[in-house]
């Protein structure tokens, strides 16, 4: 049964981790001189009648040569699923379909996968445009290549002190007199408002062709990924030159 480059996809983050793990603990086994260490020692009294002492030794527990071999073994298997991934992505391509019609054809996977992480960068800032105003009513301005409202008049008052009489002087007494202020209309304004920003409905079609050509993209990568792989051996011819 023929191997998937999805299938490689799929086991090459393990792969990594445990090779790696074994890279570590191998270069932590050989710098522990004890364990590579070895000693075997006697004793033997000058006369028969001299003390007699237990012979010690040691043996070694790990050699280097080994540690090398199994650390080979290790990454062999990582060097050949990249080998294998990598050779299978120069030939892995798709088409990029939106709406039944082809907008990229033969789109090699790794600009496929660029793809997908630029239009998840791009959603995001694009849900994020300045819409108008909904409260506004807003049409296209071609003096300012931008959006305007309807022209909207208001007044501008100023404030008056009048006087009321409440009581006509007479010989005997002053005028009563209350004194107040009065707003009077002085001028008007006329207010027009400017956006840059975009209409609502425009950016939510923004947003929904975006999201469409990101589906259209991963099914175009999952395709790609689907293609029948040849399995690479490299780190026997490796390992095989750098260990023989």
């Amino acid at each position: 049964m023929a191997t998937k480059l999805n299938q490689i996809l799929a086991v090459e983050k393990g792969v990594k981790s445990d090779t790696q793990r074994k890279v570590t603990d191998a270069y932590h086994t050989i710098q522990k001189n004890a364990l590579l260490s070895g000693i075997s020692r006697t004793y033997q009294p000058i006369d028969d009648e001299g003390e007699h002492l237990p012979a010690e030794s040691t043996r070694v527990q790990v050699k280097a040569d080994d540690v090398v071999r199994e650390l080979g073994k290790a990454l062999t298997r990582l060097f050949d699923v990249t080998a294998t991934k990598d050779w299978a992505n120069t030939s892995a391509r798709a088409d990029v379909v939106v709406d039944g019609e082809t907008l990229l054809s033969g789109v090699p996977v790794t600009y496929l996968l660029f793809l997908e992480k630029q239009l998840t960068d791009l959603h995001t800032f694009v849900a994020k445009l300045p819409t108008l105003d909904p409260s506004e009513t807003w049409t296209p301005d071609a003096s300012t290549d931008s959006y305007r409202t309807e022209p909207v008049k208001t007044t501008r008052t100023k404030k008056v002190l009048r006087n009321h009489v409440k009581a006509e002087a007479t010989d005997k007494h002053p005028a009563q007199v209350d004194v107040y202020t009065e707003d009077v209309v002085v001028g008007y304004w006329t207010k027009v408002a400017f956006s840059g920003a975009m209409p609502a409905a425009r950016v939510r079609t923004l947003v929904e062709r975006v999201t469409k050509l990101q589906d259209a993209v991963k099914f175009a990568r999952e395709e790609a990924n689907g293609i029948d792989v040849t399995d690479q051996r490299v780190g026997d011819k490796v390992f095989g030159y750098l260990l023989g």
